[in-house]
């Protein structure tokens, strides 16, 4: 008799797990999509702002579902250890209420990672911005041995970049995006491992990091 084959041996992410004090971080699967992509059509931001160098958020709809799920497909999709792309779902009390993402490209030469983020509107203003990257941190820094994490925002997402200085993170000069075909000025940040260990950090517990590691080029 042939053995079955689960989800997580077949992509050993999915077993992954980032638990914080109050959240739960992982890769959904296809059927936890949709509620996220629920989450995320209730709002991210008022329709008169875009904090996004993309402006996914305020397509129509079916742009907007659609769009939505080929992202996520397309990372899975196109994953290779020199060039991975990890969308987490953040889970509050088995809810999803955003996601959190971490990338990077030639880790093991570079060992430097990025991170981006969204909340759905309800659940912000409440610190999980600044736990689900802190999250990601530890798994990059302590997890994975990076050595640098980057990140950026536009000078007016001010929730964005409130999280990067309370975290630690160093002015790293700035950027442009395009939203909406308009340069805007973003500001970069920068974390070294240095940095990282210089601080009293929340705790974080990694699960099935093991099964999936070389995926990541570590």
């Amino acid at each position: 008799m042939t053995a079955r084959t689960s989800l997580t041996d077949a992509w050993p992410l999915f077993g992954l797990r980032l638990r914080t004090e109050r959240l739960v971080l992982r890769l959904p699967t296809e059927e936890e999509l949709t509620p996220l992509l629920a989450i995320a059509r209730k709002g991210i931001h008022p329709p008169d702002e875009m904090p996004f160098g993309v402006a996914w958020s305020t397509l129509p709809s079916p742009e907007f579902e659609r769009g939505f799920m080929q992202h996520h497909w397309s990372k899975r999709g196109s994953w290779r250890p020199d060039d991975w792309f990890l969308n987490l779902t953040a889970e509050f009390e088995g809810t999803p209420i955003g996601s959190q993402s971490i990338d990077a490209r030639d880790f093991a030469i570079h060992r430097t990672v990025s991170t981006g983020s969204w909340l759905g509107r309800e659940f912000q203003r409440r610190g999980f911005g600044k736990e689900m990257r802190a999250a990601v941190l530890g798994f990059a820094f302590d997890g994975l041995a990076a050595r640098a994490a980057e990140t950026s925002a536009l000078l007016d997402n001010a929730a964005s970049n409130a999280v990067s200085r309370g975290l630690g993170y160093e002015e790293n000069g700035l950027g442009s995006l395009a939203p909406h075909g308009v340069a805007r000025t973003t500001q970069n940040f920068r974390m070294t491992a240095e940095i990282w260990r210089s601080r009293p950090r929340p705790p974080l517990t990694i699960e099935g990091l093991d099964a999936c590691r070389e995926m990541f080029g570590a």
